[in-house]
Order: structure tokens, then sequence, then C-alpha cells
């Protein structure tokens, strides 16, 4: 049995189920089915929580670029100037000669839960019907990004919610892993990659989290640290109103690759070292940078403190060798691999990520890894 494949593809996608035929007559294609969400459900299988990416086959029509939006009364094409625009990037195009920038999706994303076997080799049933899709004004651009963690019996889902209103992370919650309900906004504007850790320290509810900003302040010339989007933690009583710790959480070293950006990947599970995650750090090269996963070993007691950061050797990189077979289907320049879940499989881990924002790519890695 293969230790590092694609279990999921955009060709894989039936577009005649999708959410957007709900207004969307012109033709569609799957960008992407990647970033997935991961969770153990209560059968055994394993839950992909999947991203959709889903694009007009033609966005520009005639003089105009056209973004998809979600209304209650179904989705809608919205209008924008070619002569106004930059799309220099598949995923987005920017107004022209605007500070700050404004952005424009090429895609719409929504997610869809494929349930896999127990060991995550095979797809068990693809859940069309438990689909997830905008349902409020704060996600009418999409639903991206799924990380799932399961906490007192419950699963907990945060998502990153698109919008003109703000960029912000909503959560759901579920009692069967399957079925989930929106609670509502939890992180404002471009504070996203939050995941809770899958029991509570201290008695607490803990969450990773990593806001975005425009401007970052230097470090002093001696110190260890790169500035620049990092990961922080946050408290809460109940899993909706969350505290930011003030200490900081995990941060870039100088003289790694993560020169641009690192971000949390997984949800931390616990182990008898402490919290064990894995996070993606990115190269700064090109519009889009290298990404690949580490990892971290946090205090089982205090997570604030940080135990083990292994951000030298990556613990996955991108494989071209996956995505050869569906490499006409590549549109990223650079290489790209975002874990974003892990499942305990007894000796070893079962790490989902998305493969060049492209698949859904499962590994198998062993915990002797981890020591």
């Amino acid at each position: 049995m293969a230790d590092d494949f694609l279990i999921f593809r955009p060709d894989d996608v039936d577009l005649s189920r999708s959410p957007l035929r709900n207004g969307v007559a012109e033709p569609t294609h799957v960008l992407g089915a990647f970033n997935p969400g991961l969770a153990r459900l209560p059968n055994g299988n394993l839950l992909l929580m999947v991203r959709v990416a889903e694009a007009l086959r033609d966005p520009v029509d005639g003089a105009h670029a056209r973004a998809v939006r979600w209304t209650p009364q179904g989705y809608v094409l919205d209008r924008h100037a070619v002569s106004g625009i930059d799309m220099d990037d598949p995923r987005q195009f920017a107004l022209k000669d605007r500070n700050p920038r404004l952005l424009g999706l090429t895609s719409l994303s929504w997610l869809l839960p494929v349930e896999l076997s127990k060991d995550g080799g095979a797809i068990v049933k693809v859940h069309y019907d438990k689909a997830i899709q905008p349902s409020a004004s704060f996600m009418d651009y999409g639903v991206e990004d799924a990380r799932i963690s399961l906490v007192g019996g419950r699963w907990w889902m945060t998502v990153c919610g698109v919008s003109a209103e703000r960029h912000c992370t909503a959560m759901y919650h579920s009692v069967n892993g399957l079925d989930y309900t929106l609670l509502g906004i939890v992180l404002d504007h471009q504070n996203k990659d939050m995941i809770l850790f899958e029991g509570k320290p201290g008695g607490k509810y803990m969450a990773l989290t990593r806001p975005l900003g425009e401007c970052y302040f230097a470090y002093p010339e001696d110190s260890p640290w790169l500035g620049g989007p990092a990961i922080n933690m946050a408290q809460s009583p109940d899993g909706l109103h969350w505290k930011p710790l003030d200490t900081p959480g995990i941060r870039a070293r100088k003289g790694t690759s993560s020169t641009q950006r690192i971000g949390g990947g997984s949800q931390p599970v616990l182990t008898p070292q402490g919290w064990m995650l894995i996070y993606h750090g990115v190269e700064k090269q090109g519009a889009v940078g290298v990404y690949r996963s580490f990892w971290a070993l946090l205090d089982k007691d205090d997570p604030s403190k940080i135990l083990r950061l292994e951000d030298e050797t990556p613990l996955l990189e991108a494989n071209p060798a996956l995505t050869d077979p569906i490499a006409h289907q590549l549109y990223l320049p650079t290489p790209v691999v975002f874990t974003t879940g892990v499942a305990d499989a007894g000796d070893h881990y079962i790490a989902a990520s998305g493969e060049a924002d492209l698949a859904c790519r499962i590994t198998r890695i062993s915990k002797e890894r981890f020591k």
C-alpha cells in the first residue's frame, strides 16, 4: 500500500451536483479540489472536507471579467471592466490603482465532504447532500480551507469566509462529524488559519491563529526571529469567544527557508511528549512562494511553551510525481504542499494536505518521525 498519494482530484467532482447550479448557467470547471480538513468519524472512517474552487471556463466576457458571488436568492456574476484590473494571478485579479489592494476571485469555493476508509486509502462516499456553501454575506465570495478538531466528543470546524465585508474566520459545529451548523464569525478580518487543539489545555479551548496585515515591524538585528505573519494562540471558555495569548507563538527564524510567512496546518494533537502540530512555512519566490510543511511540539500543560521547532528539514515538500498524471491542470508557478489535518492510525499518522492547490494528498508518517 502506498504511503504518499493523491486521493481526490478535480475530475472527481461532479459539477452537475454543485451548489453553483443555482444561478450559474455558464460552463464551469474545478480549478482545484484541495486543502481538506481531516477528521475521524464515529464509524471509524475518515472525513475529508474538501475545498472545491469552482471557476467559470471563460471568466472574461468581452470587455469584462466576471466573478461568482452568492446571494440568498442564488449565485450571480459580478462584472469588472478588464481595462481596470490586473490579471497576473490565475486565482484572482486586482483592481488597478487602489490602495489598499482590492481583489476579486476567479473562482468561488465550497466544501465537499468526502468519506474515506479507515486507513485513508479509498473513497467510501462523496456526500454531495451535505456540501457546505456560502450562507451569509460575510462569505459571499466563498468558504475556504476547513480545519476540523474533535473536542469533548464534538467536531469544531473553522473556515475562512471571503467577502467584500471582511476576510474572516467562521465556526461550524457538528455532533456527528458529517452535519455541520454555522455558528458565525469568531475571528475578524484577515485572522485566518485558525485550528482548535484536540483537547482543552488548562480546561479551556485553545486554538492556533494567524493574523495577516500590511504592516510589520523589524526585530533587532541580533534577534533570531524574522518579522511578518506568524502563528499566534488564543483561548476560549466556550469555543466562540476568543482572547489572544499575550506571549508570541511560533515565529519564522532567520536562516530557515520560511522567509515569507508561516501558518497553522494540522490540528494540534496530544502525544506523550506534548502537543504535536504540522504547520506551513513559505519561502519567498515569485508571486505565490514555495510552501513546505514543518512540525512543532508544544508543552502539554502550557502550549505557549515551544518544546521543539523543527523548521529546517521539511516534513513534507511538494511531490511533482504525484501531479504528473494531471499536470495539464496545474496552474501555480511554484511548488506548494499545504497540510490541513492529521488522524491517529496507531503506529503512524495520516496527514491530509492540499497538493499544488489542485488535489488532496494523503501521506502516512511514522510516529517515530516525531521523536
